[in-house]
């Protein structure tokens, strides 16, 4: 059984694939729903709040991409996305509209539910006794809470952002490669590429920094990887 339970919402329109996946999931302790379209999977996201989302991205009445991005607007919750889709637009696409994590079919059930305990330790879920909080300027990362706040005023952050900033945040002034920060927050993940992390990392600093063409906090460092700023 894992180390931690989650409430977990899978959305996908093949019943038995999404049985598969019901049954690996409980097997780790998690509490899972299934749904067979879009349109229900933001109705559950809504009313009951799941922990982390397995979305099929074809699916009937609502599209799996429209519903990340409307619930990635309304939520933290993880995101974890299935799909027929292979190519590396369609990944960056993904992980554009807020999905923490992209795997094509078909799908191995065992993968996918490693795949969903790595996204719940790095979202904290499960983690009571996890507290940190991480101060540097004006930027606060509470990793207890999954929380980041910027001149006191709360960030949404996807799981991998907020996994790269506390990453980041831990070591101010430290240059991480991207290969480091890959193998930290994205750990055994496979087709994992620098442009993936490009991609988060644009992402986090359109939400933390003022001016995210000259950021205050995310810093390249050119030829090397990133670093998280102390502003003085």
């Amino acid at each position: 059984m894992a180390a931690m339970s989650a409430r977990i919402l899978v959305a996908d329109d093949d019943p038995k694939q999404a049985e598969l996946i019901r049954l690996y999931l409980e097997r780790d302790g998690h509490s899972v729903l299934t749904v067979p379209n879009g349109r229900l999977a933001l109705e559950q996201c809504r009313s009951r709040r799941p922990d982390l989302l397995v979305l099929d991205v074809m699916m009937p009445l609502v599209d799996g991409l429209d519903v990340c991005r409307i619930i990635r607007a309304e939520s933290t919750v993880a995101i974890l996305l299935v799909t027929a889709r292979s190519t590396e637009d369609d990944l960056l696409l993904g992980l554009d509209l807020g999905a923490d994590d992209y795997m094509t079919k078909p799908v191995s059930p065992r993968e996918l539910a490693a795949r969903v305990r790595a996204l719940l330790r790095r979202s904290g879920i499960g983690s009571p006794g996890h507290q940190q909080v991480l101060r540097v300027g004006d930027l606060v990362v509470d990793a207890g809470r999954f929380e980041v706040r910027v001149d006191d005023a709360a960030v949404v952050l996807t799981a991998k952002e907020f996994g790269i900033l506390e990453l980041l945040a831990g070591e101010p002034g430290r240059v991480f490669t991207r290969g480091e920060i890959i193998n930290r927050v994205f750990g055994f993940e496979r087709d994992v590429s620098e442009r993936t992390v490009d991609a988060h990392v644009v992402n986090l600093r359109r939400k933390i920094e003022s001016d995210p063409a000259e950021p205050r906090y995310v810093q390249t460092v050119y030829g090397r990887g990133y670093r998280l700023n102390e502003p003085a």
